[in-house]
């Protein structure tokens, strides 16, 4: 009776699952699935459909759980996808996989999960491989899902791998499929094209998701987000920063949901910001370190970030922070270039040049793949130190570009600069050694010069010749001259170096420079000197007079006199009054000057005490009507001044009317200086 009543409850619960899990009440289900449990512990089916119920309610830990307990119950073959997916959801990727091989059966959800898997490892061509047999094999409802998804996956080959992508005819009838087709294209440096594919993709966003009346405009733009940061990105690229910066920023206030989105965003807006607006940056930085931000981005993405990081702290000076960061980066990826150039671009700032270009010596010698950009950078610090010479013994060490044009110009410029010309020949001297040899083994034994090489030589022999080394500029004048015997350049300047060297030689060379005749231009003087760009136009010439005849004849006996300029008069000079014939001595020497005269003070009304005067005081003063001098002789009555006289000379007075004078522009100061105020 018990067994009977325990299986009709059971009936009774598995409808009740039943009927929870068709209505998605995942919640109640897995309450009437814990009873069920409660009667048969071990119930395969009550604990397959727990699990479900957990992966529904987003409870993948605990699903995990209940499958890791119930191992013997619960085998690989039964809820292989089910404990796979929990691992991916877990973002426990590596375990997902093996969960996936070491299914006895693959099913097509299997198949499905494994594409997913692949993708997040960065194993893009397997993934690739996986979803077009999904595609090739499957028939229902979710195709047009796996063809986004391959899409992406090229798109992803494209931007991280560099793989150029073939096409797979899908039609780009969703906006999702046209956003992963201009992600391609943006690893294929096709921005404008890549910018219209967006354009499109938006518009199809905004079609799709306006048919739905439950949809927001805000919510469209939130789906637009990723497509807007992508437009901002290819503004990035093309250098038009503000666009990009506006764009960026419009996307930040919406607060997508998504970290990843963010965390990129905020990344090319410290990108673009440098070493510039560094306050502005360190909030962006904050973006990039949300929680989940790791599972959702790339492992170049990352990386990118770290490095931007790292320079971030270098340029706020948290050089103990940009240290940490860089050597953290070095440890991941020994071989970049990034972190040590990070590293010793800090050394730098602080003043520690020799410590830098150890650093970086020392990374060389480790990884000799690497060393020629190394090496590019150490020179440049030597140049920056002033040692010259020895950036080009840094330079001429990089074996891969010693031969290359742009290397044997910079040497030479360099040389040419510390004055030291033949270390700047042999330069060119070994780089067209180099091209000899590698033409010699790419025709075997022929010997035709490629452009590059002929250039090199004619550089040669024209720094040869600019430097007076002309014996030495001969060899690479007749090799030129042999490659193209036409070239009356060239043998015009053979025939110069040999001049000096061999005369002989040089008459024989010039038989074969082209005659007079043939040299000559047909052209018309006499319309060029007259021509609207004639510098020069020779005057016509016209009938002499008997006068102009005298003076053209006798123009290379008699100089030209230089015509005098009229004095200037004064303003006030009267041509009736004769002029003083003292006028050019100073004041103080002439006849009849007698000092400077003291001016008479002024009656000052109303100054002193109350009720004095100041008209009187100087006529009822009898001292100075007694003992006062003489008035002093008019200039004209010729009377000299005593030698004995008191009076103070001239240049020593303030002339008369100073006073005044200085009164009047004070005055004009003031009323100047009170309209600046």
């Amino acid at each position: 009776k018990m067994a009977a009543a325990a299986g009709a409850a059971a009936a009774g619960l598995w409808s009740e699952v039943n009927r929870c899990g068709q209505n998605g009440d995942f919640a109640r289900a897995l309450k009437s699935v814990n009873k069920i449990l409660q009667i048969s512990k071990d119930d395969v089916t009550a604990l397959q459909c727990k699990v479900v119920c957990l992966i529904q309610n987003g409870n993948f830990k605990e699903a995990l759980g209940v499958i890791n307990t119930h191992t013997k119950v619960l085998t690989s073959d039964v809820i292989a996808f089910e404990k796979a997916y929990c691992e991916y959801r877990l973002n426990r990727i590596e375990s997902a996989l093996k969960t996936i091989q070491s299914a006895s059966q693959q099913t097509d959800k299997l198949k499905e999960l494994y594409g997913q898997v692949l993708y997040r490892l960065e194993r893009y061509d397997d993934c690739l491989a996986a979803y077009r047999d999904l595609i090739r094999n499957s028939q229902d409802e979710y195709e047009e899902e796996r063809k986004t998804n391959l899409s992406a996956v090229v798109a992803a080959q494209s931007t991280w791998e560099k793989v150029v992508p073939e096409d797979l005819g899908l039609r780009e009838a969703t906006y999702e499929l046209c956003y992963n087709s201009a992600c391609a294209l943006i690893g294929q440096g096709k921005l404008n094209e890549a910018m219209k594919k967006l354009q499109k993709a938006e518009e199809l966003c905004r079609q799709s998701l306006s048919e739905d009346s439950d949809v927001t405009e805000e919510d469209i733009e939130t789906e637009l987000a990723i497509i807007h940061g992508q437009m901002a990105y290819i503004m990035q690229l093309q250098g038009r920063t503000e666009d990009a910066l506006q764009l960026y920023n419009q996307v930040i206030k919406l607060k997508p949901t998504d970290v990843g989105l963010l965390a990129v965003i905020a990344n090319n807006i410290i990108t673009i910001n440098k070493d510039q607006n560094v306050f502005d940056s360190k909030k962006k930085v904050k973006l990039t370190n949300a929680e989940g931000v790791e599972h959702k981005l790339s492992k170049k993405q990352l990386q990118a970030i770290e490095f931007n990081k790292a320079l971030l702290a270098m340029y706020t000076n948290q050089a103990d922070q940009c240290r940490k960061l860089s050597a953290s980066l070095q440890s991941q990826s020994p071989e970049h270039l990034l972190p040590v150039l990070i590293q010793a671009a800090q050394l730098c700032r602080e003043k520690q040049h020799a410590k830098a270009i150890g650093l970086l010596q020392d990374f060389a010698d480790q990884h000799p793949a690497n060393a020629a950009e190394i090496k590019l950078t150490m020179a440049q610090l030597k140049i920056a130190q002033g040692s010259v010479t020895k950036a080009c013994m840094i330079l001429r060490s990089i074996e891969e570009l010693q031969h290359k044009p742009g290397m044997v110009s910079a040497l030479v410029t360099m040389y040419s600069h510390e004055e030291d010309i033949d270390s700047a020949i042999e330069v060119f001297t070994q780089a067209i050694q180099w091209y000899q040899q590698y033409q010699a083994s790419q025709t075997r034994g022929a010997n035709p010069k490629s452009p590059v090489h002929l250039s090199l030589i004619r550089e040669a022999a024209n720094f040869k010749l600019k430097h007076g080394r002309k014996k030495e500029a001969i060899s690479d004048l007749e090799e030129l001259w042999k490659q193209n015997p036409k070239d009356v350049h060239t043998l015009a300047q053979l025939i110069s170096a040999y001049s000096l060297v061999d005369p002989e030689k040089a008459k024989v060379l010039s038989k074969h420079l082209p005659s007079s005749d043939t040299m000559s231009l047909k052209v018309d003087v006499d319309a060029l000197e007259n021509s609207h760009g004639a510098t020069y136009v020779r005057k016509k010439a016209g009938k002499l007079t008997g006068d102009n005849q005298q003076k053209e004849q006798g123009q290379g006996e008699v100089k030209k006199k230089k015509k005098k300029k009229k004095g200037k008069l004064p303003k006030n000079y009267d041509p009736k009054v004769t002029p003083d014939p003292e006028r050019w001595l100073p004041m103080r020497e002439r006849s009849y000057y007698r000092g400077r005269k003291k001016g008479k003070k002024k009656d000052q009304v109303g100054k002193g005490t109350q009720g004095s005067t100041t008209t009187g005081s100087s006529e009822l003063d009898a001292s100075r009507t007694a003992s006062s001098p003489p008035t002093s002789p008019r200039p004209s009555s010729g009377a000299a001044v005593s030698a004995t006289s008191n009076v103070i000379p001239p240049r020593h007075q303030k002339p008369a009317g100073a006073p005044a004078t200085k009164k009047k522009q004070q005055q004009k100061k003031k009323k100047g200086a009170k309209g600046g105020w």
